[in-house]
């Protein structure tokens, strides 16, 4: 588990990564998951029994308004989405959404003819033709993604 993620108190990192399709385009970007809040345990007869946490979110005061007639469904969602009854309550946090930095990959290099000549030697003897061809793009790519003359 990502240190970050467990800070947060979510058990995984799932949930994270899931976030934009689980509030769909309307609400992604607008609405950022900050943490959950886990009960205290109670026990009855000695066995603790797990109470279902409060998921903070965080969003600004127009979308708070909309977002909180929809987070019913939401919790519903993210509750399918773990396989149990995990969110009970979601609870609306106005304060601004951090937005990420949205990177573009580097452009991949040229191969040299050598290099082509390499990959297509190693994936030769793949009987599969579909599988011959994935197996021949992914390792151009892994090539062109590392400095030439490393190879």
């Amino acid at each position: 588990m990502h240190p970050v993620a467990r800070k947060r108190g979510f058990a995984s990192a799932d949930l994270l990564a899931a976030w934009p399709e689980l509030v769909g385009k309307q609400y992604h970007g607008k609405v950022q998951p900050g943490r959950l809040i886990w009960p205290r345990t109670k026990s009855t007869d000695g066995e603790p029994v797990a109470e279902p946490a409060t998921l903070l979110v965080h969003t600004d005061g127009a979308t708070a308004l909309f977002f909180t007639h929809e987070a019913p469904q939401l919790r519903d969602r993210i509750n399918a989405f773990l396989g149990w009854n995990a969110v009970g309550r979601i609870k609306v946090v106005q304060r601004p959404v951090l937005r990420s930095k949205k990177t573009t990959p580097k452009p991949l290099r040229e191969l040299s003819e050598i290099e082509n000549r390499r990959i297509e030697q190693k994936v030769a003897d793949v009987s599969d033709e579909r599988l011959k061809s994935a197996l021949e793009k992914l390792g151009k790519c892994i090539v062109a993604r590392s400095p030439a003359g490393n190879t």
